[in-house]
């Protein structure tokens, strides 16, 4: 038996995965690790938050010694660190916040792990780190693709990965690290492509599209994505890294709204908007990875939670969110 702190559980990710871990490592105890920022959101887990093996612990990942605490009250072996500021728009907005907590936050749970003598230090980061194919570039990211991070969001994970690195062959810390591509599915925050497409169609609105929409990403089912953690933890070589993609090739973001109409029974022409697009932009992500998945089959999947789970994305998409869809997209 395994007792695992999983930082930024209430996330979209971090909430997945543990939904899959608890159905999978029924053995398994875990403490969630959440400050609740924007992104958190305690409602996705509320499935499973009687499980006796679920624990919450709402607390900012830079709270050492909360965490320590925890750490050595509870006899912590594992941690799995999801929490991160993820959003490449916000991170333009407001670099700061993603070095508080991607770069200062990593730092800090690896001391505490280091110091705690944690047996496994799992983390999650993105493909983004390793910068933009160009658009007639016919290749794909590997584990030895060099970091080229382009945006705030995508150079603090860059930051965070050597420091995890850097644990592991200074300290001897047992790591591994994951750089996976653009996760979909339940609970995705309606700020990102897919899930703000889905809302915005159920709403009447249209659909924002950067650009020409022709920029080109690899899509990773987020259960999918859990599966792969599960297989690098388990089997996983301490120090490595590890590409998690889930297409064969990839997809155009204006093809993946086209396809979000169609589910949706909207016509595409009439419900996009294309809109000046953000700086910077990276063209394509293209992970080299063996396991093909079928995108069509997992958007469905998605589309169809989002359309049962109405109330879930409507008290997301006001407040706070409201304010920063205006700057983001109607100034443009």
């Amino acid at each position: 038996m395994s007792k695992i702190i999983v930082t930024g559980g209430a996330g979209f990710i971090g909430s997945n995965f543990i939904h899959y871990w608890l159905e999978k490592h029924q053995e398994d105890e875990i403490f969630n690790v959440d400050k609740l920022t924007y992104a958190g959101n305690l409602e996705n887990l509320k499935e499973v938050e009687s499980n006796p093996k679920l624990h919450f612990i709402k607390a900012d990942i830079n709270d050492k010694s909360s965490i320590d605490h925890l750490i050595k009250s509870q006899k912590i072996n594992k941690i799995v660190h999801f929490a991160a500021e993820t959003h490449v728009d916000r991170s333009i907005l407001d670099p700061s916040v993603f070095v508080t907590t991607n770069v200062l936050g990593t730092q800090t749970m690896l001391e505490l792990a280091r110091t705690n003598n944690i047996e496994h230090f799992h983390h999650i980061s993105t493909d983004e780190v390793f910068g933009s194919i160009e658009k007639n570039e016919d290749w794909k990211f590997n584990e030895k693709t060099p970091y080229n991070p382009r945006s705030p969001y995508s150079a603090s994970k860059a930051a965070s990965d050597m420091f995890v690195k850097s644990y592991h062959t200074t300290f001897g810390l047992p790591v591994t690290i994951t750089n996976c591509s653009n996760n979909y599915g339940p609970r995705l925050f309606p700020e990102k492509l897919i899930s703000l497409a889905i809302t915005n169609l159920l709403e009447g609105k249209k659909v924002p599209v950067y650009g020409a929409g022709d920029q080109s990403r690899d899509w990773l089912y987020v259960s999918d994505h859990a599966s792969a953690i599960d297989a690098v933890i388990s089997k996983g070589k301490v120090g490595e890294t590890y590409c998690v993609g889930g297409m064969d090739s990839e997809i155009t973001n204006l093809e993946v709204v086209q396809k979000i109409c169609q589910l949706l029974g909207k016509d595409p022409e009439q419900n996009i908007e294309f809109v000046k697009d953000r700086p910077g932009h990276d063209f394509k992500y293209v992970i080299d990875w063996s396991k093909i998945k079928n995108f069509d089959q997992g958007l469905k999947k998605t589309v169809d939670w989002y359309v049962a789970n109405t109330g879930w994305w409507k008290k997301i998409k006001s407040g706070e969110y409201t304010e920063y869809y205006t700057k983001q997209y109607q100034n443009r």
